[in-house]
């Protein structure tokens, strides 16, 4: 890079943050950090209307699970502060009134009922009003470029309401260039004047980003496709004020499963999965959204997922940690398509991720689960547990249900699987395995196997007859891994005691 890589995320405050949101900051992170460069988080703040209070703790919380805490922002190394929109409305207003006098804004005066009236009028004639260079000076719309400044003036001062519109350039084919796109042109006469600062005394989008990338010294722009029919009127701004602009770059959408659309919460709910990093609850109606994390998802896991929708390495490599996702991300390698999300794969993730966690990091995840079971066992006897069920787990949620049975015996068996292996003379069989157990001496896996399989060679019984009933009276159900590990573990009083109870019941 030629010159010291910022980069910002700058989300707006209105409610969760949407994964969508969190890959624009990943590929941002990404790229600052493969540069030496500043991850920079901003709050767009400026529409107040839709502003919701514990929005913002949310994003500063949802990065650092993610481990993509951002450099500069609120509270932070606050080196072109505030990073908070609402907190520099003074600084927009000086450049929107430069704006104005540099003849590349003006003031519109025209009402919201009086724009609905010219809507309504264009449509019966099946036409579109655009407000701009086709009619912003011919008299029928009320602004600064038909009135005399003197008149423009007195509205001010009597306090009538206005917003500053751009003055969109007429006649010119506008050549732009998208570090993920490619080159982009279009026709200026398309365009409308669009508003930069409100009658609220607050900028729109358009006027804030553009001042504050310019102040923060942002050098690459990465941000969601949404924003790319607004990159026109954004180097139009750049030129207006005499700057040089920064390099942008437009993701694609995240889709839903279906492929068609952008993935919204809707689709979880339905499809049942997530769509928000961490739950969040809406303090207004009580109802809470699920969140990858306390869904059980590893933040290292689901970072990797979300790295994949929309950029590959051009390997078969799928796992990466998140130094490997710094040093190879490219801008070149992501998609000018939508990725589509799949669930599935987001728990293959997680699964591949559960494989290499380390089994103590696993077993102090699972103790607290155990505690609420009201299960109390030492830390070493839960690690030996762990390592034995976690190949078949794809969340530490699942744990219990792959290895109660270590915990606690079966106290109802697996209708299906009784009536097929626990038959006539079964349980005279059972009752002779359970007395050969109670007189081996060295309980171990590998010395238990050993004796049982002399034990039914010698009696010349069939394995299944006595394999399978022993694993549905340890087990409950033909699950679980190697059943002499299970002897092993949970011991020889209780090994006799849990066939004596299948006896009994079955």
């Amino acid at each position: 890079m030629e010159s010291n890589v910022r980069v910002r995320f700058a989300p707006s405050p209105t409610g969760p943050l949407h994964i969508g949101g969190v890959r624009t900051a990943l590929y941002n992170y990404l790229f600052a950090k493969k540069y030496n460069g500043t991850f920079i988080l901003r709050i767009e703040d400026t529409d107040q209307s839709r502003y919701v209070a514990n929005a913002e703790n949310y994003i500063t919380n949802a990065l650092e699970w993610c481990n993509i805490p951002f450099d500069e922002g609120p509270g932070r190394n606050e080196k072109f502060g505030p990073y908070r929109q609402s907190e520099r409305k003074n600084t927009y207003k000086e450049y929107a009134d430069l704006l104005i006098k540099t003849g590349w804004a003006y003031y519109a005066f025209d009402t919201s009922e009086q724009l609905d009236t010219h809507r309504k009028g264009h449509e019966a004639e099946g036409k579109t009003f655009i407000y701009n260079w086709h009619n912003r000076e011919k008299g029928r719309l009320i602004n600064s470029l038909v009135l005399t400044n003197e008149e423009a003036q007195n509205r001010i001062n009597a306090g009538d309401n206005y917003v500053i519109r751009f003055k969109t350039p007429q006649d010119e084919i506008l050549r732009m260039e998208d570090e993920i796109r490619g080159k982009i042109t279009i026709d200026t006469n398309t365009l409308d004047d669009k508003i930069l600062f409100k009658g609220d005394g607050m900028p729109t989008y358009h006027l804030a980003n553009i001042v504050d990338d310019y102040l923060m010294e942002i050098s690459h722009v990465i941000r969601g496709e949404e924003w790319l029919p607004s990159m026109p009127l954004h180097i139009l701004l750049y030129r207006a004020f005499g700057w040089s602009a920064p390099k942008f770059a437009h993701l694609p959408l995240i889709l839903k499963p279906v492929g068609k659309g952008k993935l919204s919460k809707r689709d979880g709910d339905k499809l049942g999965f997530p769509v928000f990093p961490l739950a969040y609850k809406n303090e207004a109606s009580g109802d809470v959204s699920r969140g990858y994390k306390e869904d059980g998802y590893f933040a290292d896991g689901f970072i990797n997922m979300l790295a994949f929708l929309g950029w590959n390495p051009g390997t078969e490599q799928e796992i990466f940690s998140l130094q490997e996702l710094i040093k190879d991300f490219d801008l070149s390698r992501v998609s000018k398509s939508g990725a589509k999300f799949n669930p599935e794969k987001a728990r293959w993730f997680n699964q591949q991720y559960m494989q290499s966690k380390d089994n103590v990091e696993l077993t102090d995840l699972y103790i607290p689960i155990l505690k609420e079971k009201g299960v109390s066992r030492d830390q070493e006897y839960v690690l030996k547990v762990v390592s034995s069920i976690k190949e078949r787990a794809v969340f530490v949620t699942d744990f219990w249900e792959l290895s109660s049975f270590f915990f606690e015996a079966p106290i109802e068996f697996d209708v299906k699987a009784s009536k097929k292996n626990w038959k006539e003379g079964t349980s005279e069989l059972m009752t002779a395995v359970a007395l050969f157990l109670s007189n081996i001496e060295d309980f171990s896996s590998e010395n238990t196997e050993k004796e049982i399989k002399e034990w039914i060679t010698n009696k010349e019984i069939g394995f299944g007859k006595v394999m399978q009933p022993l694993r549905l009276s340890l087990v409950g159900k033909l699950a679980g891994p190697h059943l002499f590990d299970i002897i092993a573990m949970i011991g020889k009083q209780e090994t006799v005691k849990r066939i004596e109870n299948a006896i009994n019941k079955l």
